[in-house]
């Protein structure tokens, strides 16, 4: 359901209906827009419905969200999402660079790359300092350590850190070491760990899992927003089909769809999805012109000797070149680079 308020209203009268919510055991979520505030309610239907809400002092109509996510939708905000860190934004125009080795290695491989990255353009830097493995025997991450050798690196070049969380135990210690918290394709529906990150004032990064479906996917981001974090940023990087070409299919309309469903900005990894530093590329270029607010793309100073994900990484030279090529087409096409 939402509330959509007169224009007139006063905050007094909108703290008014978060009250009347709030006893009745739904939650009220505030949008407020160049014009009017909406509100939108979460919470069991048929008390929601009992409600006489339309009857409260500058109430103009209350609609029903048809879709199963409510505070993500088009219905419930349908300007788009921008959000920024550190100087930085992606969405509404603004596009997102963010680059970087799959993991933190070592503090010279991890400000090298840092480094590399700032000077081709990027607007942010990756890195994993817990990596999710396939084999519990592969290189897992320098934890802590690697947290505290993303946030040197950000001293060093002023570029936002993104980073993965896969524990809510570690999320203390990612909280305060990072800008942007991803959460890897593996624990898109890892409910309790969705549920931890909206609660801290972090931009979340949610990559969209194996097989999930776009509305999976976007339920997935609505147990974070419901949370009270807006701040959620959809990464499609490719879904597992029968095609043995690639490492996934990355799914192209999924862009456009998720920004027809819903007002988050989504970006795109081509390197997850391709798994070949060649296809890197080709699959940026085309994820921009299908409309995609921001990229992420692993890059290694050596991927020969990466100890995760060499395979699809670039190199800072290749990642120079298809920075200036990715940043050539955002100009073409009348947006902005952060």
């Amino acid at each position: 359901m939402m509330i959509v308020m007169r224009e007139d209203a006063t905050p007094e009268e909108v703290e008014r209906i978060l009250e009347r919510l709030d006893n009745a055991g739904a939650k009220g979520h505030v949008s407020t827009g160049d014009v009017v505030t909406v509100i939108g309610v979460s919470g069991e239907r048929d008390v929601i419905a009992g409600l006489p809400l339309e009857a409260y002092p500058g109430v103009d109509k209350v609609l029903p969200i048809l879709r199963p996510y409510k505070l993500v939708s088009r219905e419930f905000r349908n300007t788009p999402t921008i959000i920024t860190v550190g100087g930085t934004s992606l969405g509404g125009g603004h596009i997102g660079l963010i680059a970087g080795p799959c993991s933190v290695e070592s503090r010279e491989q991890l400000l090298e790359a840092a480094h590399a990255a700032k000077a081709a353009g990027a607007t942010m830097l990756r890195g994993g300092a817990f990596k999710p493995r396939t084999s519990p025997y592969a290189f897992q991450g320098l934890g802590v350590e690697g947290l505290e050798i993303l946030a040197e690196a950000r001293e060093a070049t002023g570029l936002p850190v993104v980073t993965e969380l896969m524990d809510p135990r570690h999320l203390d210690d990612v909280v305060k070491y990072s800008d942007v918290i991803q959460i890897g394709a593996r624990n898109m529906q890892n409910f309790q760990l969705l549920s931890a990150v909206g609660e801290v004032d972090r931009p979340i990064v949610l990559k969209r899992g194996l097989a999930a479906t776009i509305d999976e996917l976007l339920m997935a981001a609505e147990y974070i927003v419901k949370e009270g974090n807006d701040k959620v940023i959809l990464c499609e990087r490719g879904i597992r089909t029968f095609e043995t070409a690639t490492r996934n299919t990355l799914d192209i309309s999924a862009i456009p769809i998720i920004k027809q469903r819903s007002h988050l900005p989504v970006i795109v990894d081509p390197s997850h999805a391709a798994g070949k530093a060649d296809l890197v590329e080709p699959l940026s270029l085309a994820a921009l012109a299908a409309g995609a607010d921001g990229l992420m793309i692993e890059m290694h100073p050596t991927p020969e000797t990466a100890l995760s994900d060499g395979a699809q990484s670039l190199d800072p030279a290749q990642f120079t070149r298809v920075a200036a090529r990715l940043q050539a087409m955002i100009a073409w096409m009348g947006t902005t680079l952060g």
